[in-house]
């Protein structure tokens, strides 16, 4: 894959590389797409059961590129691109509809949209040399692309309005003890301890699982406790008519590593094949 995305699958991983190493993997337009549609092709991937974005170089994502930033300032308003049927708004808002899991592997900075990359997947590893900004107020700009509503989940509201408010650089050890990160690496272990998280889950949980909780959990950050038991109660019956229910049972009593179906889908085809 090109314009700065390297990809590539080792069952059950899907490794996604952002490659401008020069930029520290700042981001453009060709760029984006080609994430999205690295993504996409992880996601309707049987052989995939989670996906790794990490950077190449010594940067994880520098955010956007000073080209695409100055002309999105210079245009202000009036450039704001029409939302497609069905897409939510924002860089990367779309990981959060994937049916699997997204780890970021975080090598190294992650300011701007790089935040926000590292933000909005649902597990971080962070190297040793991994720091985190939010950058926005600094150049003028408010809580961008979905990180006003998944920070103070993250970190708690405090927290999240101090990191928004001062844009200071956060390093691993303390992304770790606010709650940005969950687990901290030399930086030579960084992906392979991240495609390890997804080849335990691999070997040992159903996918069909992971993307029903997936679902649970992100639908259930925005609604009450009654409204969210009931639907978890819905999911609950519904899974128990899926085969991997039965698998489950079968395996734990016989004292055998289960043998779930994988998942394949796209965002848009809703039902995995």
């Amino acid at each position: 894959m090109s314009d700065g995305i390297l990809y590539e699958v080792d069952d059950p991983v899907a490794t996604i590389r952002l490659n401008r190493p020069e930029k520290l993997n700042a981001l453009n337009y060709p760029m984006l797409r080609a994430l999205r549609a690295a993504v996409d092709d992880a996601a309707a991937d049987p052989r995939v059961v989670g996906i790794v974005i990490t950077g190449e170089g010594r940067g994880f994502c520098a955010g956007l590129d000073a080209s695409v930033l100055a002309k999105t300032s210079a245009a202000g308003s009036a450039g704001k691109p029409a939302e497609a049927a069905g897409e939510l708004p924002g860089l990367v808002s779309y990981l959060l509809r994937i049916p699997k899991p997204v780890i970021a592997a975080v090598n190294g900075p992650a300011a701007g949209g790089g935040f926000v990359l590292a933000a909005l997947c649902d597990v971080r590893f962070a190297s040793t040399n991994a720091s985190f900004t939010t950058v926005f107020s600094k150049r003028g700009l408010v809580s961008e692309h979905g990180t006003s509503w998944i920070l103070p989940r993250l970190v708690g509201a405090g927290r999240a309005l101090e990191l928004l408010w001062s844009s200071r650089k956060v390093g691993a050890e303390e992304a770790l003890r606010v709650g940005l990160v969950e687990f901290v690496t030399p930086p030579e272990q960084l992906v392979a301890r991240a495609r390890e998280f997804v080849r335990e889950l691999a070997a040992n949980v159903s996918p069909a699982s992971l993307r029903e909780t997936k679902r649970l959990v992100y639908d259930h950050l925005g609604i009450g406790f009654e409204p969210a038991l009931r639907d978890a109660d819905s999911a609950q019956w519904r899974q128990l008519d899926h085969p991997d229910a039965l698998e489950g049972a079968s395996s734990y009593l016989e004292k055998r590593p289960p043998k779930f179906a994988r998942v394949s889908t796209r965002p848009s085809e809703g039902e995995a094949q």
